[in-house]
Formats: C-alpha cells, sequence, structure tokens
C-alpha cells in the first residue's frame, strides 16, 4: 500500500537534503558486522542480530524504562548534524524570537517556554521570549515567531472552526502560530516541533501556508507506566502526540469512596476490594499538573445500583461528593465493570426481556449521574460505556437497546472493535477482545453509531490506535498501514472522541506519533509520513527496506488468529512446555481443609502454583488427566469460532499463525538490515525498533510451539501404537529445541529493554528470571523427561 517515492521525491518531502543524504549512506558504509557473518543484503541472522542487541542496547532492569521516562528530560536531541535547508525551505537557526501580548494564559505561556526548550534541547538553536503589550515595533525576520489565538491575530484566524485547530503561516513579518483558543496556540505549536522532528532540523517551508481543524473533541489514554504513574514527562509526551485527555483512578472513585467494594456481596465487588485505594490528594495534584500541558482528567464512578431508593439517594450523593471536591474533572467514565445494575456479569446467556430490564435500569443509573453533574455544570460529560454487555455479531439487537435507554445528554462510548465478525477458513469467528487483526468497527458497534447519529448523540469509542491486548506485553504495535485503516474508519463513521489505550496505556512510540497527524485535517499524505519516519528512525537510505518491513509486518497482524488477552499473544515466550507435572513453586493445600482452588483464586485470575510468574489466565497449562485436549480447547477459545467437536480447529488456528509469522520473518529480514546499516548516530534507536519486531515474532512462534507441543503429549498419551508414540516424543524435541534457542534470544531482548513484558494489569507477565525458570524447565524436558519417557 505504501507509495514508492522517488530519491528526489523522497529527499523533498522528508527535508533530508542531498547533503545530508550523502553523509549518511557515508556512515552506513563505516558499519562493522560480526566476524563471520554473511554480508550480503537481509543476510544479517537473528543471533547476530542479538550479539548487536547485547553490543549497542546497555543492560536493563525490570522498570528501568519507567524510571529512565521520569528521570528524563521533556525534549530530546533530534537534530541531524548533516541537514541543511533546502532551496524551498527558511530556517530557525539563530537567535529566533518568540513573539506574543502579555493577555495570554498561564497554557500558551507555558506552551511558549516548552517551545523555547524545543528549539534548544532538540534543534540547538537559542531563542529569545518577547512579551509585549501589543504587536507594534517588531522588526520583520525568518527568525520571527508571532504566537496568538485568532482574536489577537485575527487576519490568520478567519477560517478556524473550533478547539484546538490552528494556523500555521509564513508571512513577510515572520512566522505566525495562530489558535482559535489557547488549546490550538499549544497544538499549533507543537505540529512546528512535530514539523521539525519529522525533518531532523529547525527547517520548515518558506510558502508554509496551512489550517488545521481537529477531527477529535476529545483524545484520551491511560498512562503505560502504572495505574496512578503520570509523571510529568509522560503528560508532556502525551499533549505532544494530540492527546488533551487522561483516564486515571481506574476501577476507583477519585474521593476514596469505597462504599460498593466494602459494603457489596456481589462477585464484582469482592474483585472490586482488591483495587487499590485511591488518595484524593494524588487526584488534586494529577489535575494540576496535566492542566499544565492542556490535558483534562477524567475518572470513573464506583457504584452498584440496586433500584432501591436508598440505593438512589447513596449514588447521588457519591457523585455530588465527587464534583464538590473535583469541580475541575471533566468528565466520568461509568463503565459496567464498576458502576452496575444489581447483579454483574456481562448477560451472556440471558433472555432478551432480562437484559432489556438491565439496561433499563443500568440507563437509569446513568441519568441520576449525568442530572446531578449538569446541574452543576452542564459542560461535564458523562461517558457511558457497556463494555460487558455480549458483542458477538448476532446481539445488535440488543447492543442498539442500550442506545435507546441512554439519556440524550449523556455520551455512549462505544467499543471499537471488540465482537467483529471475521471468516477463518470457511468458518465464522469474532474477535474475543481488544485486536488488531481485524480494522472494526464491530457489527454491533457500527448499528449502535447509527442508533446514536439517529437520536443526534456524540459518540465516543474506547479504540486501540498504537497498543492492543492482541501482543498486549509490547509496548506498541509496528503495524502502520493496519492501524492507518483504523484511523481512516474512525473518521469515516464520524467518532467524535476517544480512548485510545486499555492496560496497555500510552509511552512514547513511533505509532503514537504517526497517530498524532491524523488527528487534524490537511495532513500531510500518510505515504509521504511513513517516508519521513523510515528515515528518521533508521536513516535515509534505509527508507525502502523499512517500508516494505511494515508491509510485511502489516500482511502478518491481519492473519492472526489468536484474538485477546491470551496466553499466546501475551505471554507465549514465557510459557513453558510442560511435558509432565512440574514442581509446584508455591504453597498448596490440595489435601487441607482450605480448598485449594478457592485460595489461588482461579476465578480471579490469581497465581498457578506450577507456574506463579504471572496472573493463571496467562498460563497455558495441561490437563495432565487427559481428559480435555486443552491445545484445541484453546484455538476455539482464541478465535471465537464456534463449531461441532468433529471440527479440528487446532490445525486451521496454527495454519495461519504460522502464516503470519512466515510474513513477520520477511519483513524483519529486512528491519534487520535496515538497523545494522543505519548510521551510527542512529543505531541506538534502530535496534531498539528491531526488537520490539522480532518479539512480536518470537510471541507467535512460541504460541505455536506451546500448542503443538500439547497437541503431541496429549496424542501420545492415548496412542497405542508405540512406534507413533515414539515418533510423537521426536517431534516434541525438535519443538523444545527451537523453543530453547527462541527463549535464549527473548532472555536477551528482555535483559536489555524493560518495556518488554510490562502490561500494568499485573505488571510484568514475564521477566528475566521467569525466562530462566523457563529454560531450566525446558532442558531438563529435552534432557531427562523425554529420554525417560523413550525408555
Amino acid at each position: 500500500m505504501y507509495k514508492n517515492l522517488s530519491r528526489r521525491k523522497f529527499l523533498g518531502a522528508t527535508g533530508i537534503g542531498v547533503a545530508g543524504s550523502a553523509v549518511l549512506a557515508k556512515a552506513s558504509q563505516q558499519i562493522v558486522f560480526p566476524v563471520g557473518e554473511n554480508l550480503r543484503e537481509n543476510a544479517v541472522t537473528t543471533e547476530s542480530f542479538a550479539r548487536e542487541v547485547a553490543r549497542v542496547l546497555p543492560a536493563d532492569k525490570p522498570f528501568g524504562y519507567q524510571q529512565r521516562i521520569r528521570e528524563s528530560a521533556m525534549h530530546q536531541l533530534m537534530k541531524d548534524p548533516a541537514a541543511k535547508p533546502l532551496d524551498t525551505e527558511f530556517a530557525l537557526n539563530r537567535d529566533v524570537k518568540l513573539c506574543y501580548v502579555e493577555d495570554n494564559s498561564e497554557l500558551i505561556k507555558d506552551a511558549v517556554k516548552d517551545f523555547q526548550d524545543y528549539l534548544k534541547t532538540a534543534m540547538e538553536v537559542g531563542s529569545r521570549i518577547d512579551l509585549r503589550k501589543s504587536w507594534k515595533g517588531i522588526k520583520s525576520g525568518d527568525n520571527v515567531v508571532l504566537i496568538g489565538t485568532r482574536h489577537q491575530l485575527p487576519e490568520y484566524g478567519k477560517e478556524l472552526k473550533g478547539t484546538k485547530s490552528y494556523a500555521l503561516v509564513k508571512t513577510p513579518r515572520g512566522l505566525v502560530v495562530c489558535g482559535y483558543d489557547d488549546q490550538g496556540v499549544l497544538h499549533g505549536l507543537y505540529n512546528l516541533q512535530a514539523r521539525m522532528s519529522l525533518r531532523e532540523g529547525p527547517f520548515l517551508p518558506k510558502n508554509l501556508k496551512i489550517t488545521r481543524q481537529s477531527l477529535y473533541q476529545r483524545r484520551m489514554a491511560l498512562s503505560g507506566m502504572g495505574w496512578m504513574e503520570w509523571p510529568d514527562q509522560i503528560l508532556s509526551a502525551m499533549a505532544h502526540n494530540g492527546f488533551d485527555g487522561i483516564f486515571a483512578s481506574v476501577y476507583a472513585n477519585p474521593n476514596g469512596d469505597r462504599t460498593t467494594a466494602e459494603n457489596s456481596t456481589d462477585f464484582y465487588a469482592r474483585l472490586l476490594h482488591k483495587v487499590r485505594k485511591q488518595d484524593p490528594a494524588k487526584i488534586h495534584d494529577l489535575i494540576g499538573r496535566a492542566g499544565k500541558f492542556g490535558i483534562q482528567v477524567y475518572a470513573p464512578i464506583i457504584y452498584q445500583y440496586t433500584g432501591t431508593p436508598e440505593s438512589e439517594a447513596g449514588l447521588r450523593k457519591l457523585v455530588r461528593d465527587i464534583i464538590q471536591e473535583f469541580p475541575l474533572i471533566k468528565g466520568y467514565v461509568l463503565l459496567t465493570e464498576g458502576f452496575w445494575y444489581q447483579k454483574w456479569g456481562g448477560l451472556h446467556g440471558a433472555d432478551e426481556a432480562h437484559v432489556q430490564d438491565w439496561a433499563r435500569n443500568w440507563s437509569k443509573a446513568i441519568a441520576m449521574v449525568t442530572e446531578e453533574c449538569h446541574r452543576v455544570n452542564p459542560e461535564t460529560e458523562i461517558l457511558a460505556w457497556e463494555y460487558n454487555i455480549d458483542f458477538r455479531p448476532q446481539n445488535t439487537k440488543l447492543k442498539k437497546y442500550f442506545i435507546q435507554q441512554l439519556p440524550a445528554d449523556a455520551i455512549p462510548m462505544l467499543t471499537w472493535e471488540n465482537g467483529k465478525g471475521f471468516e477463518l477458513d470457511g468458518m465464522q469467528g469474532y474477535l474475543r477482545d481488544y485486536s488488531l487483526s481485524q480494522v472494526g468497527p464491530a457489527e454491533v458497534t457500527q448499528a449502535q453509531i447509527g442508533e446514536a447519529n439517529g437520536r443526534s448523540m456524540k459518540v465516543y469509542s474506547k479504540v486501540d490506535t498504537f497498543a492492543s491486548w492482541q501482543f498486549g506485553t509490547i509496548p506498541y504495535l509496528p503495524f502502520p498501514g493496519q492501524w492507518r485503516k483504523r484511523y481512516d474508519a474512525l473518521q469515516a463513521y464520524g467518532v467524535s472522541g476517544t480512548l485510545e489505550s486499555w492496560s496497555s496505556g500510552y509511552t512514547p512510540n513511533f505509532i503514537a506519533e504517526l497517530r498524532y497527524w491524523t488527528c487534524w485535517d490537511n495532513s500531510m499524505s500518510f505515504e509521504e509520513l511513513l517516508g519521513a519516519m523510515a528515515s528518521r528512525l533508521f536513516g535515509a537510505a534505509q527508507q525502502e527496506k523499512v517500508l516494505q518491513a511494515w508491509q510485511h509486518f502489516d500482511n502478518a497482524i491481519r492473519l492472526v488468529p489468536d484474538t485477546g488477552p491470551n496466553m499466546g499473544t501475551n505471554n507465549a515466550i514465557g510459557n513453558p512446555l510442560f511435558f509432565q507435572v512440574p514442581p509446584v513453586r508455591t504453597a498448596t493445600f490440595h489435601n487441607s481443609w482450605t480448598d485449594h482452588e478457592g485460595w489461588m483464586g482461579y476465578l480471579g485470575g490469581e497465581l498457578n502454583p506450577y507456574w506463579p510468574f504471572t496472573v493463571s489466565r496467562m498460563v497455558f497449562y495441561p490437563d495432565f488427566t487427559n481428559k480435555t485436549n486443552r491445545a484445541e480447547q484453546y484455538a476455539r477459545g482464541a478465535t471465537g469460532i464456534v463449531a461441532g467437536k468433529e471440527v479440528a480447529l487446532l490445525p486451521v488456528f496454527l495454519k495461519h499463525l504460522k502464516m503470519a509469522a512466515a510474513e513477520m520473518e520477511e519483513g524483519l529480514k529486512l528491519y534487520r538490515a535496515a538497523a545494522m546499516e543505519s548510521p551510527d548516530w542512529k543505531r541506538k534507536r534502530a535496534v531498539s525498533e528491531v526488537v520490539v519486531a522480532e518479539h512480536l515474532h518470537r510471541m507467535m512462534e512460541s504460541n505455536c510451539a506451546v500448542l503443538e507441543f500439547e497437541e503431541l503429549r496429549f496424542n501420545r498419551a492415548h496412542e497405542k501404537d508405540s512406534a507413533k508414540a515414539a515418533e510423537m516424543l521426536k517431534k516434541m524435541e525438535k519443538i523444545l529445541m527451537a523453543e530453547i534457542a527462541r527463549t535464549k534470544l527473548s532472555l536477551i531482548a528482555v535483559t536489555h529493554d524493560s518495556r518488554l513484558g510490562f502490561q500494568f494489569e499485573q505488571d510484568y507477565v514475564y521477566t528475566p528470571y521467569s525466562l530462566k525458570e523457563k529454560l531450566l524447565l525446558l532442558e531438563d524436558t529435552l534432557n531427562k523427561q523425554l529420554p525417560l519417557a523413550a525408555g
């Protein structure tokens, strides 16, 4: 899908310049490959690249990435030392004067200071702030930047239509940044930074004249650092990537109220009882710090509404208490996981009349919250999110019913892709959870959007745009073409606001940067963006390799049949191949009066005593009674395909997963070569990009290995032909040997990149320590267990 740019067109589009290109090419010729490696293009092996990872990336430790974020400066050096302005460009390269008038808000003043810091740190350009009473007396010049709202610069703001919109104009007087409002000024300055960062120099077009309207009323995300981990560096990075909202205090009332968690006997309330207690002071602090970056805070309201007068009074009092304490919270997300009617459970399998009754009463509670909030501030947004209600394609009628019951001044928050139907070798499946293999929207979501449009209601959506539960232990997913299709679909369906992450949260990454550009109109083409990004990450000489690699990656994700928060896409590289019952690693209660399963809390996703390094739902563990083929069971659950027992789904699942892995490997041949040939000063970043893609690939292959090994183990237990059983053992030995090699490579990756394996619902799903434990078990299985079984 990527447009092939000619060399000259690419240089002009990205601003690398002929001189800069020559320097980059010269640098790439100086790369020293490991001794004995084949130097042909695309011949970089995984082993040689692993040595480069160990050479280039320093040793890391769990939570090291989070620590570096907290200790880092807001901006980093982005300038290509060899870049020169083209004839069509001008440079902000000396004594830049940042001019604005005195009556501006603190937000604009902070944004100007941020731009000054960016020029100094990222572009090595000095500047000074010229705070003025009027525009009179300013000397014209390329290094003059005039900054203001449409009221202060009316001749440049005539076409601006709403909040966050801005105009960038190069005039004889200087460069003008005119915003519709304070937010428009902020994002106009951020866009100048984004343009110079892509260009890798303080250069802008001489004919720059563009007006950009925001396509979204609000863009929110969670922090990728942890539950209430919101350092200023993350807030700044989010704002620069176009986010103007955050969702904080997930699963906890912002004022610390725990009435429902501590008094209800409902199953879900028992789970909420284990959620951390909120400190209201942290919310107050977060509201103040986020506001300095133009970011509004959204929070949940946690309550079980039972339909009684006493329950209604309790809900209204809770809402009044919260809005009185936090008048600056912009909106409330009323998610069924925490805000529900009577008994929680998703209503799967319930009859239609029961679900409709639940919908009416849940919506009645939504109306109470809306009424109380709007009595104080009509601008407060109430986002009704009925996530847990059955989202399979056949449930369209009931999902529309929820929209019909909502109060008109609430905003439906629709889950974008969950439940989206797809076909796998002629069989119908559906996405089990957040996934990128399908673009979306789901059939039920599409119907709900239509229903909301019919009621003239705005629509917000929980929609992943850079990371997903599908491969949720990887910080972002490098599938730009597939993401672009989703961005286009969001625009086509008229979604007004977004919550763009859940458990993965936001940490800086290049996919989020690409997404940023698509959130205003009048963007440069996506193909130009990709070309510029490929050059920035790997060097101009590697642009074509990187674009081709991304094409392969896009093809791969579309083939992945494992959808949602499963072992296969989140913990496969950390999951052992269990041949026999392993030694327990925690206390057990199999022969005690204590109920073992109740103590370990399997229903709550707690620990498997045989592999307690992550929550039990992330561990693929065999049925050693050999009554159930867990591999076949896994394939059915992960794809959402409903088929008779006579249909073997595992072979179909493995076929598509192997096709996806093969596409990833084709892309990785190019990706590794591009990194190895990248300029020295880009090498660390380029190598880290490949590490992420390699980890995705290994997750796919390990997913296959875990399931194939279990299929063989299960079948061997039922095989009466000794010769066939022996042949199965040989196949298992080969799978083990390959998995040992793959795990060693994964260990190198996670030892040098602490982003991998982290998923803040449970901190790390796998760590260097757990991978070492896996290797010990694999080697024991290979060297002792299998030989003993062979006799």
